[in-house]
């Protein structure tokens, strides 16, 4: 089972119409409760974060992107596109010029 956690109604919208299950938060304590009780519940394979959801607990997230085997956790943007995807360009071409941050 897929389980969305989004910053807003849009998303939620979508992805209820896809037929995935999820939960509108805005606080950094709620993102981070729902992503514990997500990552307990066997039946939930895939959690879905919204961008601005995921970056509340930045670094909670990569954590249990490197401990936990499952869910896999994937973020996608929101009806107005990436907030990240200017920075993810800048990476890669720096990394493959062989500079690492270019910001």
């Amino acid at each position: 089972m897929k389980f969305l956690i989004s910053d807003n109604k849009d998303t939620w919208v979508g992805m209820k119409l896809a037929g995935i299950d999820g939960i509108i938060l805005h606080e950094r304590e709620e993102v981070l409760d729902a992503v514990k009780n997500a990552i307990k519940q066997d039946e939930i394979g895939i959690i879905i974060l919204t961008e601005k959801a995921a970056d509340l607990i930045r670094d909670e997230v990569l954590m249990f992107k490197m401990k936990c085997k499952k869910p896999l956790i994937i973020e996608i943007p929101d009806r107005h596109g990436s907030s990240h995807a200017h920075d993810m360009i800048l990476d890669y071409i720096g990394e493959s010029i062989g500079m690492r941050d270019m910001r």
